[in-house]
């Protein structure tokens, strides 16, 4: 008995140490003259990269130059941040690739609520200096390692419940247009070229600043449930529609036990308590990176990392956080560092009442591709009134999933394949595909998703009539 216990309790232990001696703590770097972006599938040559020397007037000076020595030169322009997109959205091959990373001024005014914001500035940089003031972001993504310019240019969208993408919480921002002109755009000036950069991907011009709607900061209160993923929805309905809820996700086993059968609804709940200032992540990252990176490629990781997460759901229940302590992680807790391999993923937006539908579709459609899928997390996003390009024309599920990816020609195109299939099924339930990721979809299918697609580089043809801007993603569906 004693040594099938060892036994039992032994083979996590190695199993984890190992992952976690093995990883490693190095990240690629672009090669000179060469650009990539997170889907390390993107390796492009370019002209070359500007990195810009300040983020004042003599910033601005040095782009509006570019913007015109690059039109004498006839020389594209593709617009970069922290380059987390995945389909050579901030690429441009033999173009010039413009780094936006140094610009990145903040100026809080507290009686509106509003934040004034360069567009290269990271999220985390924004929250600390929001944390200062006891303000937090109101509408980002999960993780910190993007840019304001770079989320608003794909119009991200968070895990706070009930509420539409990011454009919903952009109040004006100023643009350098084709030709040099600096312009302020907003929902009552310059409104079409406002609608068309929200989620437009950098092809109508370079995003200076921002002014950004900000919130209070607050303490929440976890709760967490183990539920059927068949009843998501309804389980949705009657937990997370608290109106103290102030973020809640969802997330689907991938293990093969059981597939897809079972999920976690997180809600945090806002409790009132005093707010405490940010302190540096805490000790436990190390942990969940091993333990997220030990499902890879591992039937046993995926089996063992379901069965400590749904563990960790008792833990978690009760515990507090800052809203700016859940919000300040990045994406190195979980990304590969494995030179063969590559995390590439994938988003699709279902209408609310055909969620069952999706969940048994993709229960159904995904072993038979045999791919390595590592998480699929759900949240929902609100009608999008701003953009151009709306993924959610109504109440919509986003469904990210994190796929691990071989980096050969063999394995992109069995990951086209199913994309193709998987948008397939989102299209005939009404939904659609996000746009910043890998440029697996027809054209048709495209224009399935984004009915407006063909106006909207019609669009870019007049503002852009030289096609300054451009990147792969326009040349791939928009020449």
């Amino acid at each position: 008995m004693l040594i099938f216990l060892i036994i039992l309790i032994g083979r996590p232990v190695v199993f984890l140490t190992y992952t976690y001696l093995t990883d490693s703590d190095i990240y690629q770097e672009d090669m000179p003259g060469y650009s990539q972006d997170a889907s390390n599938l993107n390796k492009t040559k370019v002209d070359t990269t500007i990195q810009l020397c300040t983020a004042g007037d003599t910033a601005v000076q040095q782009i509006v130059d570019l913007i015109r020595q690059s039109a004498a030169s006839h020389k594209n322009i593709s617009i970069a941040g922290a380059k987390h997109s995945m389909g050579g959205h901030t690429i441009s091959a033999n173009g010039i690739v413009l780094n936006m990373k140094q610009f990145n001024y903040m100026r809080l005014d507290t009686l509106s609520n509003m934040l004034l914001v360069g567009s290269g500035a990271l999220w985390n940089q924004v929250i600390p200096y929001l944390d200062s003031y006891g303000k937090s972001v109101k509408i980002m993504q999960s993780n910190n390692s993007f840019s304001v310019g770079g989320s608003i240019s794909v119009n991200c969208h968070g895990w706070q419940p009930n509420s539409a993408p990011i454009a919903s919480s952009v109040k004006s921002f100023r643009l350098i247009k084709a030709d040099g002109e600096i312009v302020t755009c907003s929902r009552t000036e310059n409104e079409e070229l406002f609608s068309l950069v929200l989620g437009g991907y950098g092809l109508f011009g370079v995003i200076l600043d921002v002014r950004l709607e900000v919130t209070d900061n607050k303490i929440y209160r976890g709760k967490q449930y183990v539920i059927k993923s068949a009843d998501y929805i309804r389980e949705y309905d009657r937990l997370a529609t608290d109106p103290n809820i102030g973020l809640v996700y969802g997330r689907i086993n991938v293990n093969s036990e059981h597939f897809m059968e079972e999920a976690i609804l997180a809600t945090y709940l806002t409790t009132g308590d005093p707010v405490v200032r940010l302190k540096p992540e805490n000790t436990f990252t190390a942990f969940r990176r091993t333990l997220f990176r030990a499902s890879a490629n591992s039937d046993y990781g995926k089996n063992l990392r379901w069965r400590i997460e749904k563990q960790a759901v008792k833990l978690m229940n009760d515990k507090k956080f800052s809203r700016n302590r859940l919000f300040n992680e990045g994406v190195e807790t979980f990304q590969t560092t494995d030179t063969g391999y590559t995390d590439i993923l994938h988003e699709y937006f279902i209408p609310k009442v055909r969620i069952p539908e999706f969940i048994e579709a993709l229960r159904k459609e995904l072993p038979e591709h045999k791919v390595d899928l590592l998480n699929i997390t759900l949240r929902n996003v609100m009608k999008d009134e701003d953009s151009y390009m709306s993924y959610a024309n109504g109440e919509v599920f986003g469904f990210v999933m994190l796929f691990n990816q071989k980096r050969d020609s063999a394995a992109e195109q069995k990951m086209k394949y199913l994309t193709q299939r998987l948008i397939n099924i989102a299209l005939t339930l009404k939904g659609s595909y996000y746009l910043p990721y890998r440029l697996h979809a027809s054209q048709e299918q495209l224009h399935r998703a984004y009915p407006k697609a063909r106006e909207f580089f019609n669009l870019k043809r007049k503002y852009d009539p030289e096609m300054l801007f451009s990147n792969q993603f326009y040349k791939t569906y928009g020449q």
